[in-house]
């Protein structure tokens, strides 16, 4: 047996999740009846569901560290025998 659910939201975040889930292989109902349900066994709030993708410090962080990489100008160790020494420890 099954019953009507009715929220409201802001249409924004309406738009928003149905790209994500839709991202995911699911519908609204679908995402919503699994939250309904892991809450249930879980006894509160279950789970995060989300998409792996880097917020915009990690994103400028991985490419300052791809630029430094191959940057013959940067200090460089070929052992971490090298690095402890310029580090003195």
């Amino acid at each position: 047996m099954t019953t009507n659910l009715n929220i409201r939201t802001e249409k924004e975040i309406k738009e928003k999740s149905d790209r994500i889930f839709a991202e995911l292989g699911l519908t609204m109902t679908s995402a919503i009846n699994m939250f309904l349900r892991a809450t249930i066994r879980e006894n509160g709030i279950p789970f995060s569901l989300k998409l792996d993708v880097p917020n915009e410090t990690t994103k400028e962080a991985i490419e300052e560290g791809r630029k430094k990489a191959y940057d013959k100008n940067e200090k460089s160790f070929s052992s971490i025998e090298d690095l402890r020494k310029e580090l003195d420890i």
